[in-house]
């Protein structure tokens, strides 16, 4: 078997698409139609799915009943192999897409909302992509419509009106409202091909699919998010090792505005603690410093070597600038034991003294074998303790490879040993591209890109030059309080000496209709336009 076509970060313009309506496909094709309480655009939904251009035998369509009351019935028309899945546990968009892919019986998997109206070649243009590579997530265009004008015609009528090509004339005379940030960001990324790993960010608020491969080495949809699902389906499509698509001839009528549009700052106000736990990429909803996330950005990976060799290597990793981290200590940790042994002597006192150190740190876990991947969007793998790294490397070489958007930053230590610090993404895609006898490596750095660097070049040091600084508290006598109150004092002055001149010098509040121009908002919350 050929090995798939190798697209270099997210620039799908290397594939070469199937003319529309002039190739043969051979893939079926499992639209999945998640509905709550849409009796009322579903039949135009199912309509427009019943006149598409791809062939009926190679196209089914999964309804997924999301508990509707009164519940969701199948309308007369639709496509011919139309299903109705009913969620008997949990609730949400999220849940019910996932019920209707594991429900589902096609080799690409396609969510289309129960109210959208689709172009004939709707499906076509997104499977064609699908033909091309495995790991291949495009995502359509699509226009927000009153669909007050639809809503008056027969569904048979909308059915044979977008078969015969027609679906651009159903509203006319009407204002068609554009996903403005959405193309906006398209626009600067050059329809995404420029974004890198960016680009999942904007998985969301399309008719996006993906192959049953790449959703089933995926973690999927989070079936506990209510919101915000889309953008985290990115994410997880993204260290499967997806590439995201924007094909504009996959074109939809929205019908009605978006929660989002109509309800912008309450979605991302709540949308935010959640995304900001589970998607390392949207780095501006995380702090800066002092907090670790459920999905941290970066994991370190290292071999449990001699007890003070290996601490002092885990400190300095924790004392770093980069706190969103998780480090995994590789070690035989069940033979810390608690039978009779004199303390010192214990034959395992080495591993004892690391696992005690680490044993309640959060940020620190303790196995017994190398995990078979990372849901960080970093893995650094060092090959053992004997050099640590400075306050500043880490933050330093993962901006490195942010602004390069590289797969990879090898660094080479004086012994011929080797650290890898690699993105998770990349190597996922290259496990989808590699085949037998594929050099790794060098289809790691045809993909994304792959620089090496002596260690000590970057802010690497033997362990013992790395102090971590520990509280100094000598026996004294009690200071006077009004002294101490003045070292208090001058402390915080000094401190506020090098703080942020936000910090220093607070803004006054807004009046009320400051950050407003011609009526709209200047800034808003979250992913929506945050400033």
């Amino acid at each position: 078997m050929s090995r798939q076509p190798v697209v270099r970060h997210n620039d799908w313009g290397s594939l070469t698409p199937a003319t529309l309506g002039d190739w043969e496909p051979t893939l079926s094709v499992s639209v999945v139609v998640p509905t709550f309480n849409y009796q009322h655009t579903l039949p135009y939904v199912l309509a427009g799915l019943a006149a598409q251009s791809y062939p009926a035998h190679l196209l089914e369509v999964v309804v997924v009943d999301d508990q509707s009351s009164p519940a969701q019935e199948l309308p007369e028309v639709r496509p011919d192999n139309t299903r109705l899945v009913r969620v008997e546990e949990g609730w949400g968009r999220a849940n019910a897409c996932h019920l209707g892919a594991l429900a589902a019986e096609g080799d690409v998997l396609h969510w289309y909302d129960a109210d959208m109206l689709a172009y004939r070649e709707e499906v076509e243009a997104h499977a064609r992509w699908h033909h091309l590579v495995d790991y291949a997530v495009p995502g359509g265009h699509k226009l927000f419509v009153d669909p007050e004008p639809l809503l008056g015609l027969d569904p048979a009528e909308v059915r044979d009106r977008v078969a015969a090509g027609g679906a651009g004339d159903l509203f006319p005379g009407q204002e068609h409202e554009a996903h403005q940030w959405v193309e906006d960001y398209w626009a600067k990324t050059d329809d995404l091909r420029l974004a890198g790993p960016r680009a999942q960010r904007f998985h969301i608020g399309m008719t996006g699919s993906v192959s049953r491969a790449l959703y089933d080495d995926s973690a999927g949809f989070d079936r506990t998010l209510r919101l915000g699902e889309d953008m985290h389906l990115g994410h997880s499509l993204a260290q499967a090792g997806g590439v995201f698509v924007v094909d504009r001839e996959a074109r939809s009528w929205h019908l009605g505005r978006s929660q989002v549009l109509r309800r912008a700052e309450q979605v991302n106000r709540y949308n935010d603690p959640y995304l900001a736990d589970l998607v390392p990429t949207m780095r501006p909803k995380r702090n800066r410093r002092g907090r670790a996330y459920q999905v941290p950005y970066l994991e370190v990976v290292l071999p449990a070597g001699p007890a003070d060799d290996t601490i002092r290597v885990v400190d300095s990793l924790l004392d770093g600038d980069v706190p969103d981290l998780r480090v995994t200590v590789v070690g035989p940790w069940s033979e810390v034991h608690e039978d009779r042994v004199q303390p010192v002597e214990d034959p395992v006192l080495e591993t004892r003294l690391v696992h005690r150190s680490y044993l309640h740190e959060p940020r620190v876990r303790l196995v017994e074998s190398v995990p078979a991947g990372s849901d960080a969007e970093f893995v650094l793998t060092l090959p053992d303790a004997s050099l640590a790294p400075l306050p500043a490397t880490l933050s330093a070489l993962l901006d490195d490879l942010e602004r390069t958007h590289h797969g990879a930053r090898l660094l080479a230590y004086g012994t011929g040993a080797v650290a890898r610090l690699e993105r998770t993404s990349a190597l996922a895609r290259v496990a989808r591209l590699a085949g037998d006898g594929d050099d790794r490596d060098a289809l790691l750095d045809e993909s994304f890109g792959v620089k090496t660097y002596p260690a000590t070049d970057v802010g690497w040091v033997h362990v013992d030059q790395r102090v971590v600084e520990r509280f100094t508290l000598g026996a004294r006598p009690p200071v006077d309080p009004d002294k101490s109150e003045h070292r208090l004092r001058k402390a915080l002055e000094r401190a506020l000496e090098t703080a942020p001149a936000a910090v220093r010098e607070p803004e006054a509040p807004a009046a009320p209709d400051a950050g407003r121009s011609n009526g709209q908002e200047d800034s808003r919350r979250g992913l929506f336009r945050r400033r």
